[in-house]
């Protein structure tokens, strides 16, 4: 299954996509959040879905998606996963995976926009596949990780590189931002997406293609991942566990290169969908 949200800020509806077409499942009457994914609920409206196939409304088209999952209670993200990205930063490939936390308040809609936080100068860009946790994960063996995993989803790790290299203490301060964590359009069952260890994902800016790579290239795969994140924390159905970006980011130019007020970056991942952002100034809301 493919779920999506959709409508306006603090106030998206939940749907499913059947063969390209978003559909309003709000009668179904759970948002997409911890509660769901804990009590079967993927498993509830895959049932209530095919017993109102027929009756499902269509959702018009230019609505709104937010993130297909209701504020989770962590982003966990994984840094330097990908061999060429830590070559391009100079920094040394980890012994361990890195683990660095995003505000929850940092997560929009896959097109919604970017706003550049106030004072920065180095607005940077990362394509990232992100596993949503099912079910409470505590100490959990590699080989049973499957078993913990909801699905998937297209983000996009927007980073501030002063905040996060120049202002000392850990990575957080540049990566929390607000509108930071754009998800979506939909998060994908593992059924929907074939060899997650096979995908191809990609990243423009202004049409000038800036990442183009493949999580065959994962120094630590997604089982490993969720069975290592849940060593240090107990992870809730809901949470986000993001896997890292490949090489291309702005940080890795010479010079280097960063997000300015009208650009606009498009993402996207086999079989999760692309996504569409324009950046703005920074402005009080």
């Amino acid at each position: 299954m493919k779920f999506i949200r959709y409508g306006n800020i603090g106030q998206e509806r939940t749907g499913v996509q059947i063969d390209g077409v978003n559909y309003d499942t709000s009668a179904f009457g759970k948002d997409y959040d911890e509660k769901f994914f804990e009590q079967g609920g993927v498993e509830e409206l895959a049932a209530y879905v095919a017993a109102h196939r027929d009756e499902l409304t269509a959702i018009p088209d230019g609505s709104r998606l937010g993130s297909p999952i209701a504020r989770p209670s962590k982003i966990v993200c994984i840094g330097l996963n990908y061999a060429d990205h830590a070559k391009e930063t100079n920094a040394p490939l980890p012994t361990e995976p890195i683990i660095f936390m995003k505000s929850t308040t940092s997560l929009v809609g896959p097109n919604d926009d970017i706003m550049i936080p106030k004072n920065s100068v180095k607005t940077d860009w990362e394509v990232e596949l992100a596993v949503v946790i099912g079910k409470k994960a505590s100490y959990v063996e590699e080989a049973d990780a499957h078993n913990y995993i909801a699905g998937y989803v297209l983000h996009n790790d927007v980073s501030e590189r002063e905040f996060q290299l120049e202002r000392n203490g850990t990575w957080d301060k540049g990566k929390g931002c607000d509108t930071f964590a754009p998800m979506g359009p939909f998060l994908a069952t593992p059924d929907e997406i074939g060899d997650v260890d096979n995908l191809r994902l990609w990243l423009t800016v202004n049409g000038q293609k800036m990442q183009d790579g493949t999580t065959a290239n994962f120094i630590f795969k997604v089982p490993y991942l969720v069975s290592y994140v849940s060593q240090f924390m107990t992870l809730l159905p809901g949470d986000v566990i993001s896997t890292g970006t490949p090489a291309g980011v702005g940080l890795g130019f010479k010079p280097p290169i960063y997000l300015k007020a009208g650009d606009v970056v498009e993402l996207g991942i086999d079989s999760l969908g692309t996504a569409k952002q324009t950046v703005v100034a920074y402005s009080k809301s």
